[in-house]
Order: structure tokens, then C-alpha cells, then sequence
């Protein structure tokens, strides 16, 4: 091997676009040394490389776990050319340096993503040569490029056009390098911590000690919630099917910070419920809701709730939207910022897309599995300095537990209405009151210091459609006057999870009004 060559080491497990990135390397006047798979498929396409195997004199053994574990290929990636003593070492030794290392990693994480895979298949793909070589070359970047990815080769052969890496470039190929092996290590080792808990039950309702979150950047956005604030959206590896990053945006122009909060918060209330629904989010709490036989109807009805409050605002359905639905949502002095359903009529789309005035501007979203069952996830939230972590409040409700504690049971049709109530207000902002009749939320108080003015709020909202309705309370009653608020309103019934001190009075009001009232004994504080 003369010592004049420029040296790449290859060593991959997706070999997407190798072929020609070795061409180009090879015009470049690069002797490329490979391993196994990769040398063989470098040989197929008529590449010229050496195996490593003549490199170091040691062969491949036990089935290919030991290949580039060798002091001839790590001193090659960490040897410093302008320190005496390492050349010194390296011509005693025979070691040659190397220009540019290409390696990824063992398919580990997609392997663990396959269904009834066992721990032996799943730990046969730990690589432990691929990241030794990614982190003796990251660390070496001052003199040695480290590349892990197909879309950095057309950069890197443009830069060896020129002649030679920039340290500024290395310097980045090294920061991927290592951001690439902590990801691989992480995932194997939440992977051996989930087999530890499975051997040992009782450790399943335990936090980990260590927290360490990855995502990956989707997308920068405009700003955050204010133009001042700067803002990304960044998603989990494999996002869940039915999840908000799962959707296909398939209309309108970029989601801003807020649109995606406020289409999250939509697609959590719409999926709570079987029959078609219909949600009209404002700064992530419901203005409208309502179920009915059909989605048109479910949509007329979530819109009448706040129809003021309903300009601007983002919708959620439980149905592909059909074209009645569409032809409603394009009547005059309606405004939509974004839409996430299941799907779309093609005349539903066509309609959307070229009628109203915010045609070219409305974010159409579909997720086709959003109503798909899902286990609790567990959601995490900065303070300074740290991170509240907690279950998602998504367990199915205990209707079964459910207690009426009032001399009078509600009706057939009360108990539809303290349901339907009960699954949207547990999704409002705390302090949080809502008021329901027939299916359609009529009233909202949302995230007030008092539960009393939260009160106030929805009979404000309400009107005279809270007569005879329900109201739906996300904590107990502190004391009668909330009770006194939603009877003047009109109110006939009340679910809400009880726990105060002054139950006893609370209930003792609702006999005085012949108000039923359901207690849950479940709490839905949303802060």
C-alpha cells in the first residue's frame, strides 16, 4: 500500500448511493479498503478495493463480529500526522492513515420495529465495530473526514474537488457522526431497559432515572407563538400511525406553530367519540363540538356553538369529509385556518380547494388512522431547569364507577348529553366548565383563576340554549355558587368528579334545584 494514496475506509450497512460515491472517490485517486457486504458489492460494480482483511493480516472471524476491531485500522483513524510521536508509532507498526471513513450502523432499530422479534435477533444487530470507527474518526476531525450518510456524498465529493475537506465541514460530518452513535446507543439501551421491565413487573410503574429524549427536526417554522419566538417542529422516529405527525398535508400554505398545536388538540377531542363529530378549536380549547347521524349535521351544529369565536379556527372530523360537509364549510363569512380528517370526497377537496376566498391558503391534513386505539403515552412539559413528566390523560372513562348523588336520576337523555359533555370538558383548559344539549357543546369557560367565572362564561356563552342542557365540570364544586351560577342558567343536570370538602352542600344545592348530578370520582385538570 503506498504511502503516498489517499485512503477510505467503507463499511456499510445501507448501501444506498455507494456505488457512485466509490466511483467518484476512485476518480478522486482514492485506494478504498472495505469489509464484507460492502467490499463484495464495491467487486460486483467493478470497483478496485482491498479488504481489510490484507490490510491488517487478521482476518474476519466468528461470523464477522471481529473485522476492523485491530490496532492497524483504529491507529489509521486516530493517528495525528503532525505529532512526531504518533508517525513515529504508526511506521513502526504499519499503519496506514486514512482520508475519509464512510460507516452506518446495524439496522438495530428497524429489526426491534419488526413484530415478534426476539432479543437473540434484535442484539445480533448491535454493531460494534461501525460506531468504534465513527468515534475514533469524529474524534481524529481534525484530520479525518467521517461520513454516515448517502446525502452527504454529493458535498463531499464536490469539497475533494477542490482538494481537500474544510476543517469546518469535518467538524460537522463529526458532530453527525456522534449525534448518529448516541441515537444507536440509546435505542439499544431503552431496549435492554423495556426487557429488564418486562422480566420484572414491578419496575413497570417506575420512571426512568436517566431521561433521554430523540427527535428529529421536521421542519423550522415561521416563529413560534409570537413572531419574536423562534420555532421547529421536531418528531419522534416512528411516530404512531395516528398521531399528528403521522398526517399527510395535502393543501395550503406552512403550518405555524400554533396551527399544530391547536390541530392537536382537535384531533384528541374528535377521536374520543363513535358517532360522526365534528371540533372547532380556538387557542387549544373547544368553541365547538357536537355529534350527530350525520358529519354535515355534526359540523353545523359544532359551528353554531361559538359561530364568533369559530372565525379562524381549526376543525377536526371523525369522518372523511363529504362534500355536503365541505359545501357547508365554504358558505360566506366562515374563515378556516386548517382541517385534519380521515380523508377527503374528491368533490369535497375540489370544493375546499377552489371556493372560498382562503382557497389557496387553508392546511388540509389527513390522517386515515387518527381514530385508530392507541396506548398511553406518557407527555413532558419544560420548566426551568427541568422536565414535568406524566401519563397522557387518554384512559378509557369508568362509566361503570359513576355515581348519581342527587335524589333525582338524570334522564335517558340528560345521561347522552353528561357523557358527551363529560369526554369534551376533559380536554378544555382548567378552571373548566361546559355546558351541552343535544349532541352540541352551547357553552365554554376555560382556563379562569375561579371555577365561578368559568361558570359565568359558559351561561354568557350559552344563552338561553342552556336551558334544560347539562354542564360538565373538569374538578369538584368548591362551594354551592357554581351550583347557584349554572341554575340560574338553566341548567338541568351536572357531571363532575366531587372530592370537596363541601360535597354535602354541592349536592344539597342540586336537590334545592332538582338539578341531577352525576360524581365520577375521576379528575381532568388540563393546566
Amino acid at each position: 500500500m503506498p504511502a503516498s494514496a489517499r485512503r477510505a475506509l467503507i463499511s456499510l450497512s445501507d448501501k444506498q448511493g455507494l456505488i457512485p460515491f466509490a466511483q467518484g472517490l476512485v476518480r478522486l485517486g482514492f485506494e478504498l479498503l472495505s469489509t464484507g457486504g460492502t467490499r463484495k458489492a464495491l467487486e460486483d460494480a467493478g470497483v478496485p478495493v482491498l479488504d481489510v482483511a490484507q490490510y491488517t493480516g487478521f482476518p474476519e472471524m466468528m461470523d464477522g463480529r471481529v473485522k476492523t476491531l485491530h490496532p492497524k485500522v483504529h491507529g489509521g483513524l486516530l493517528g495525528r500526522p503532525d505529532l512526531a510521536e504518533d508517525q513515529k508509532s504508526m511506521s513502526e507498526h504499519g499503519i496506514t492513515p486514512f482520508e475519509l471513513v464512510i460507516v452506518n450502523l446495524y439496522p438495530f432499530v428497524e429489526t426491534i420495529s419488526k413484530p415478534n422479534v426476539t432479543p437473540e435477533e434484535a442484539i445480533e444487530q448491535i454493531d460494534i465495530g461501525g460506531p468504534s470507527m465513527l468515534r475514533s474518526a469524529a474524534k481524529n476531525h481534525k484530520y479525518v473526514g467521517v461520513v454516515t450518510s448517502p446525502q452527504q456524498y454529493d458535498r463531499v465529493l464536490q469539497e475533494l474537488d477542490r482538494g481537500k475537506l474544510s476543517f469546518e465541514f469535518r467538524r460537522e460530518l463529526a458532530a453527525a457522526a456522534f449525534e448518529m452513535t448516541a441515537r444507536y446507543d440509546r435505542a439499544i439501551a431503552d431496549y435492554m431497559a423495556g426487557l429488564t421491565t418486562a422480566s420484572s413487573p414491578a419496575a413497570d410503574a417506575e420512571f426512568p432515572t436517566q431521561l433521554t429524549l430523540r427527535y428529529e427536526r421536521r421542519s423550522s417554522l415561521r416563529y413560534g407563538e409570537n413572531p419574536h419566538q423562534r420555532a421547529a417542529f421536531y418528531v419522534e422516529s416512528k411516530p404512531s400511525p395516528s398521531s399528528l405527525a403521522a398526517a399527510e398535508i395535502l393543501h395550503g400554505k406552512e403550518l405555524s406553530y400554533n396551527n399544530l398545536l391547536d390541530l392537536d388538540a382537535a384531533m384528541q377531542i374528535v377521536r374520543e367519540f363513535v358517532p360522526p363529530a365534528a371540533v372547532v378549536i380556538k387557542h387549544n380549547n373547544p368553541c365547538g363540538c357536537a355529534i350527530a347521524a350525520t358529519l354535515s349535521d355534526a359540523y353545523l351544529k359544532a359551528d353554531a356553538g361559538d359561530p364568533v369565536s369559530a372565525f379562524g379556527s381549526i376543525l377536526a372530523f371523525n369522518r372523511p369529509v363529504d362534500e355536503a360537509t365541505a359545501e357547508h364549510l365554504c358558505s360566506p363569512n366562515h374563515f378556516i385556518e386548517a382541517i385534519i380528517a380521515p380523508s377527503y370526497a374528491d368533490a369535497a377537496f375540489g370544493k375546499l380547494t377552489t371556493i372560498p376566498k382562503w382557497k389557496n391558503n387553508v392546511r388540509l391534513l389527513k390522517c386515515p388512522t387518527m381514530l385508530d386505539a392507541r396506548p398511553l403515552s406518557q407527555e413532558y412539559r419544560r420548566v426551568t431547569g427541568g422536565m414535568l413528566v406524566q401519563d397522557r390523560d387518554e384512559a378509557a372513562e369508568q362509566n361503570a364507577d359513576w355515581k348519581v348523588v342527587t335524589s333525582r336520576t338524570p334522564t335517558p337523555a340528560e345521561l347522552e348529553d353528561l357523557e358527551f359533555a363529560w369526554l369534551v370538558c376533559k380536554h378544555v383548559k382548567s378552571n373548566a366548565i361546559l355546558f351541552a344539549k343535544g349532541g352540541q357543546v352551547v357553552g365554554v369557560g376555560a382556563g379562569q383563576m375561579s371555577r365561578l367565572d368559568s361558570s359565568y362564561i359558559a351561561a354568557f356563552k350559552a344563552g338561553e340554549r342552556a336551558r334544560n342542557g347539562v354542564c360538565a365540570s373538569d374538578a369538584f364544586f368548591p362551594f354551592r355558587d357554581g351550583i347557584d351560577q349554572i341554575h340560574e342558567a338553566g341548567v338541568t343536570a351536572v357531571i363532575q368528579p366531587g372530592g370537596s370538602k363541601r360535597d354535602d352542600e354541592v349536592i344539597a344545592a342540586c336537590n334545592e334545584y332538582n338539578i341531577a348530578m352525576i360524581m365520577t370520582g375521576r379528575r381532568h385538570f388540563r393546566h
